[in-house]
């Protein structure tokens, strides 16, 4: 039986998100994100075309390194104004049974007990969709508006990130045991104090005293995503990550990127086939290759190219500004922001070299992503050439108009990879975790957060 390929759809709360610019086009509607009505709709879209899940992007700060100001995102609604990705999804679960919600939440900003309690109310408000996408922050701006100098140092935040984990895990896993719960309304009895368990967590970093606020949640843990694809993310990624998020504009840097993050999880104790990894593509499609074309060139009427440089700069680190534009951009030492974005366009793939202007271009439509441009027929086949070729489990799709680009893969590709047996014909029953994995709804037993849970035979009670 041919693989089956995972489809999530990319947005973000905002108006810009990885086509700056765009939100311009006649047909858009991405200047709406901040009504209720364009997230029902689009979940509704969504679910029509069987993706996995709705994947919200998020950060906290604005791209001020181009330039070394926020103009130009400010004047071309580049990924700001930015609302908090979280709010919308209750909404969205009402209009769907199935559809899952990978949601992204920096750890950098947020302690670790009031975070858990907002993630349990999701997974609990969602019957067991939510699915957390774990990043540590990348932008000087966002550390700048909580009180910091500067981010933390790139390493650091890893070191943070393991931490505050394991609080998570343990306010998630172990403070409420199985059965603690009893709604007993003859007793009067609602749950067992005997066990629900307070967490005495003492790290380098968090220090938690309390017991979980909430009950257990159809989940516990939400699916975890990892979006960080540095030599440093990576080995995080192969411990803690059920699903990883990576980026890159060719076949050859994404096919080096899953064959290594493979085989960080064997290194790292795992079966490598436990990563479902999902890599980045804009696709840009319809009933012919001509039509789909032809869009094409519409859209380069839209674009904004300073938009996608302000993009990168805050990606990288780098202020491309200061750069010509025919000049080949060179890796430099690691900035504080993505190691991994810079790397994918200078040391990733050593038999291509890009220019500030190639890089402006290929950015204004897609972000760092590769862009397929073809009839249904035509892209379901690239897809499985992308599969076949890379590795990867499936796509992070991003739009260029919104949600006109999400129901083109609904209604016209999905079809086709349908006919192909590459893509289900109906959701699994369950929760997201069971739906991706065909197992419970919990983290499975080899990974790290099963080593804090309650044992199952008695042990001596905590005072609460």
């Amino acid at each position: 039986m041919p693989r089956q390929i995972r489809l999530n759809a990319f947005d973000m709360n905002c108006i810009g998100h990885q086509s700056p610019g765009l939100w311009t086009h006649p047909d858009d509607r991405a200047d709406t994100y901040n009504t209720l009505q364009y997230w029902t709709d689009l979940a509704r879209i969504l679910e029509r075309g069987k993706f996995d899940a709705l994947f919200l992007a998020d950060v906290l700060g604005v791209y001020d390194v181009y330039q070394g100001s926020a103009r130009t995102v400010l004047q071309h609604a580049v990924q700001v104004p930015v609302n908090d990705p979280l709010m919308v999804v209750p909404a969205m679960a009402t209009v769907t049974q199935h559809l899952g919600f990978g949601i992204t939440c920096a750890l950098s900003y947020e302690l670790p007990y009031p975070f858990a309690r907002r993630m349990s109310t999701l997974d609990h408000l969602t019957n067991g969709r939510v699915g957390w996408n774990i990043v540590t922050g990348y932008l000087d701006s966002a550390a700048r508006g909580m009180g910091m100098p500067q981010q933390v140092a790139h390493d650091d935040r890893y070191d943070l990130a393991e931490d505050y984990m394991q609080a998570t895990y343990k306010l998630w896993e172990a403070s409420w045991e199985d059965g603690a719960v009893l709604r007993d309304r003859t007793g009067r009895r609602f749950a067992d104090p005997d066990k629900i368990h307070r967490i005495l967590h003492e790290g380098p970093h968090f220090r938690v005293d309390a017991i979980h606020l909430c009950e257990p949640s159809p989940q516990r843990t939400p699916v975890l995503f990892q979006a960080g694809a540095s030599k440093r993310g990576r080995d995080f990624a192969a411990r803690h990550a059920e699903c990883v998020f990576i980026n890159g504009p060719s076949k050859t840097v994404i096919a080096n990127t899953v064959a290594d993050l493979r085989r960080r999880a064997a290194a790292a104790g795992r079966d490598p086939y436990d990563l479902v990894i999902f890599t980045m593509l804009t696709i840009i499609t319809d009933t012919t290759a001509k039509a789909a074309q032809d869009k094409y060139q519409d859209y380069l009427n839209y674009v904004s190219e300073d938009g996608a440089l302000a993009l990168m700069s805050g990606w990288t680190g780098l202020d491309f500004s200061q750069l010509a534009p025919d000049e080949v951009v060179r890796f430099h030492a690691p900035s504080n922001a993505q190691t991994s974005a810079l790397e994918a366009f200078t040391t990733a793939d050593p038999d291509r070299q890009w220019t500030v202007r190639e890089i402006a271009r290929h950015a204004a439509i897609g972000g760092r992503s590769p862009v397929l441009i073809g009839s249904a027929a035509e892209v379901a086949e690239e897809l499985r050439a992308w599969v076949e070729e890379t590795d990867v489990d499936g796509f992070n799709l991003a739009y260029t108009l919104t949600p006109a680009s999400f129901a083109d893969v609904a209604d016209l590709v999905v079809p086709e990879l349908q006919s192909r047996g590459l893509f289900k014909h109906d959701y699994a029953p369950g929760t997201f975790r069971e739906k991706l994995f065909g197992r419970g709804p919990r983290l499975p037993a080899t990974h790290p957060a099963a080593a804090v849970r309650i044992a199952a035979q008695p042990s001596p009670r905590d005072p609460l």
